[in-house]
């Protein structure tokens, strides 16, 4: 039988014995067969063992404000938390065309590092308006061939306070967008951003992503306000908060809690290790503060969460080479899980977690699934965290997007 493309003795996840390899047949772009030893015609792939899993995914990224530390006020105190307003300093200089070649950039890096679905939100404040999505846009058809990437449509600084800023929002999900989020801390009204958020996906039909909960202080918590209007609108499974700092601070049975009821509300949540740790602490001169939220602690209660970049060389973040398996292994260091099933359940946190928060059905390794597929360095999950394993290749829908060659170390 012909196929387009056989990836031999390739090692899954859920494998059964130590040794055992198999054989991922495609045609058509999708996975045609999973068997020991497929016999067939095309091109032929040999994984030589090493594990391979379907491609990662970014469940919170910024696109459209990555790569501008060239063009910001320097931080002159250490202790500054004027992230917002160096980045807004700066949005004048935004174009299109400057938007679509920063985030090009950066989508490439995250392709070569594994990446092959994206949730980014797109700021539509002043002075930018819509075109920084109408350049996502066009970055999101001319790079379908190696990424999935899905918008959403945003106010970073603010909404309720902002006259006419709600108007771009609507554009947006006017013009396509599946989800609709926001950025309740920087409003004079948080609660009130909130209900129009809810407000917005219900009469558009998407799904909600909040920058929610950062901070450090616990008794205003706004994850059960969103929670509530998830249960009103029957949401569930259609939300996500983004960042959580402040479930760092919960005492251990207040974060089982937490859990329980995004559990039960069905409300992820997406941590985001590099600007959290960043940005945590900050009114701290010793004992700083992690700020970053225990993913296993609220997964332990039923509840779903992934761990994701965030941002790219900006004042929020100024770093970032966009490997996700680098930001995973981060995130288990500053929460100390080290065993093979913690760092297992970190690789599931860029993969099958992030894949139900963009609710994508169609995710995964098995017959009839897109062929999209990382060959790693390295012979499982927990592996690849704990080595920060590189990707070797990859492929969307059975098509090749990258190959990363191993290093040669050349003996006297």
């Amino acid at each position: 039988m012909p196929f387009d493309l056989i990836l031999r003795n390739a090692r899954l996840a859920n494998g059964g014995a130590a040794n055992a390899t198999v054989d991922i047949a495609v045609a058509g772009g999708r996975i045609a067969a999973i068997e020991p030893r497929v016999s067939g015609d095309g091109e032929s792939v040999d994984a030589r063992g090493r594990f391979v899993s379907p491609g990662l995914i970014e469940s919170h990224f910024h696109l459209d404000k990555s790569r501008i530390l060239d063009r910001v006020a320097p931080l002159e105190d250490r202790r500054a938390t004027d992230y917002m307003k160096r980045v807004s300093a700066v949005k004048s200089t935004f174009t299109p065309e400057d938007i679509y070649a920063r985030a090009r950039q950066t989508l490439e890096q995250c392709l070569v590092n594994g990446v092959m679905h994206m949730r980014t939100h797109v700021e539509v404040d002043a002075p930018i308006a819509l075109s920084g999505y109408e350049a996502i846009e066009r970055l999101a058809k001319d790079y379908a061939w190696g990424v999935d990437l899905q918008l959403c449509v945003f106010l970073q600084e603010g909404w309720t306070n902002v006259p006419g800023a709600e108007a771009n929002v609507v554009g947006g999900l006017k013009r396509g967008a599946r989800v609709v989020g926001g950025a309740p801390r920087y409003d004079a009204n948080g609660p009130g951003q909130i209900e129009r958020i809810f407000a917005l996906a219900k009469e558009f039909d998407v799904d909600v992503d909040i920058h929610g909960d950062g901070g450090y202080t616990t008794h205003d918590m706004m994850a059960w306000q969103i929670c509530d209007l998830t249960d009103r609108l029957g949401w569930g499974g259609r939300v996500a908060i983004g960042h959580g700092n402040r479930y760092s601070c919960l005492p251990e049975a207040d974060l089982a809690a937490l859990g329980k009821r995004l559990a039960d509300s069905g409300v992820s949540v997406s941590v985001l290790p590099t600007t959290d740790l960043f940005t945590s602490g900050r009114h701290q001169e010793h004992s700083v503060m992690r700020g970053v939220a225990d993913a296993h602690a609220l997964i332990a209660q039923g509840a779903n969460c992934s761990i994701a970049t965030n941002n790219v060389l900006n004042p929020f973040t100024p770093y970032g080479d966009c490997s996700l398996v680098r930001i995973a292994n981060l995130y288990a260091n500053i929460v100390q899980r080290g065993t093979e099933k913690d760092l297992s359940e970190c690789f599931a946190m860029l993969t099958g977690r992030p894949a139900s928060i963009l609710r994508r059905d169609d995710y995964g390794i098995a017959a009839g699934k897109p062929a999209d597929l990382i060959v790693w360095n390295a012979k499982t999950p927990a592996e690849v965290i704990a080595t920060v394993a590189q990707p070797l290749m990859g492929f969307k829908r059975g098509r090749r997007v990258f190959t990363r060659e191993t290093p040669t170390l050349h003996r006297p």
